[in-house]
C-alpha cells in the first residue's frame, strides 16, 4: 500500500490514540505528535508530563514514530494572551476555537508537513463532506460530543487536509475500540474544563496573569442606577445571576459589560433577551453568501440552533436577527451557522 503518512495529533487522552489506532489498523502509515503548549513545571494538566508520556506509552504500543512539538510561546501569545485580553475588556472567549484555528490546524498541519504527511488527523467528534467541490463541517453522529462548533473557523484548505475518524461514532464506540486494542489510556477520564485551567477557576488565573484590582467598579441596573460594587470585570459574565451580592425586588442578571466605565450591567430577566446581534471576524465553509439569507444559528456550544436571518456586511461582518429573542447573547463567544446538520461557517459575537 502506497499512502503518505497521517500525522495524529495525540494528546495522551482516549480520543486521539483510538484515531491513531484505528489508522493504523486501516493500513496508513502512522506519525504521533503532541504539542507541548504549557511549562510542564505549571502543574496545568494539559499538556503535562503525565499526557505527553501516555501519548508517548500510546505510540510505543502501537509502533509508530512520536514527536513532541513545542508551541508554549505561540500558545502564550496567541491563546492565552487572547483569552485575558478579551476577558479584560468585557467579553467572554472561547480560547478552544481559538487554539483550534491557530495551533492545531495551523502550526500544527505544517509541522505534519514537514514530516512528510499530506493529511493530519485529530480525536474530534465531527465530519468532514465534500459538497459542490467545498469541504464542508458535518456535526458528529453523537451529538452529546459533536463538536463541528468549535470548529468553524478552518478553512478550505485545512479541512481539505483533516481527518476526523470518530465522527461517525459514540463515546461508548470509542471506548471499546481502546479495549479492542489494549490501549492503556481506555479507561482515562476526559477533562471537561479550559485545558489550561483545569480546576476552572478562571479568576485566580486572570489576576495571576494580570494582577488585581484594575478594573474593579460599579454594578449598575440598566435604569441608571448604581447598585453596588464588583471586584473586577472579569468576573461577570452576560447571564450570570449568582454572585452579584446585592438586593432588588426581583431576581438580577448581568445583561452587559462596559468595560471603558468598569461597570458591570444588570438587569432583569426581561433584559436579558436580544433579537439582533452582529459578528466579525467570519469565515464560511459555503461560497461567501452576498445576500441575506435564512438559516440556523448557535451562539454558544450548548445552545441548540434556532431559526436566524443572515445579512452578510462588510469587513467580514454579518448582522444576524433571529426568528425569536435569544437570552444570553455574550460577546466574545462564537455564532455558528448550520443547515442541518452542516456547517455553513460563523463569526465572533461583537
Amino acid at each position: 500500500m502506497n499512502r503518505k503518512p497521517v500525522v495524529v495529533a495525540m494528546s495522551g487522552g482516549v480520543d486521539s490514540s483510538v484515531t491513531a489506532a484505528l489508522l493504523q489498523e486501516q493500513g496508513h502509515e502512522v506519525i504521533g505528535v503532541t504539542m507541548q503548549l504549557w511549562d510542564q513545571s505549571s502543574g496545568v494538566s494539559c499538556c503535562s508530563a503525565d499526557n505527553v508520556r501516555d501519548a508517548r506509552r500510546v505510540a510505543e504500543q502501537l509502533d509508530i514514530p512520536f514527536h513532541v512539538v513545542h508551541f508554549e510561546d505561540e500558545f502564550q501569545s496567541q491563546v492565552i494572551k487572547t483569552f485575558c485580553d478579551e476577558y479584560f475588556i468585557g467579553r467572554t472567549p472561547n480560547p478552544c476555537v481559538v487554539c483550534n484555528q491557530i495551533l492545531k490546524f495551523d502550526l500544527l498541519l505544517r509541522k505534519a508537513r514537514e514530516l512528510g504527511a499530506e493529511k493530519m488527523a485529530t480525536g474530534h467528534y465531527a465530519n468532514i463532506v465534500e459538497k459542490d467541490g467545498r469541504y464542508l463541517l458535518q456535526k458528529g453522529v453523537d451529538r452529546h460530543k459533536d463538536q463541528s462548533y468549535f470548529l468553524f473557523a478552518l478553512t478550505q484548505e485545512q479541512l481539505s487536509c483533516s481527518l476526523f475518524p470518530l465522527g461517525s461514532m459514540s463515546k461508548d464506540d470509542v471506548r471499546s475500540h481502546a479495549e479492542r486494542f489494549d490501549l492503556q489510556v481506555a479507561q482515562k477520564a476526559e477533562s471537561q474544563d479550559i485545558c489550561f485551567i483545569p480546576d476552572g477557576d478562571y479568576v485566580n488565573f486572570l489576576e495571576e496573569q494580570r494582577g488585581h484590582g484594575q478594573l474593579d467598579g460599579d454594578i449598575v441596573h440598566v435604569s441608571g442606577k448604581v447598585l453596588g460594587k464588583h471586584k473586577g470585570i472579569y468576573r461577570y459574565t452576560v447571564g450570570q445571576r449568582k454572585g452579584l451580592g446585592i438586593g432588588w425586588t426581583a431576581p438580577l442578571f448581568v445583561v452587559g459589560i462596559n468595560a471603558e466605565n468598569k461597570q458591570v450591567i444588570v438587569g432583569e430577566r426581561e433584559h436579558l433577551s436580544r433579537k439582533e446581534l452582529e459578528i466579525d471576524g467570519c469565515n464560511w465553509s459555503i461560497e461567501e453568501p452576498q445576500e441575506t439569507f435564512k438559516t440556523y444559528c448557535r451562539i454558544r456550544y450548548r445552545h441548540h440552533e434556532v431559526p436566524a436571518t443572515v445579512q452578510p456586511l462588510t469587513n467580514r461582518q454579518a448582522r444576524i436577527v433571529f426568528e425569536d429573542a435569544q437570552k444570553g447573547i455574550t460577546p466574545g463567544q462564537a455564532a455558528v451557522f448550520y443547515a442541518d446538520d452542516l456547517v455553513l461557517g460563523g463569526g465572533w459575537i461583537k
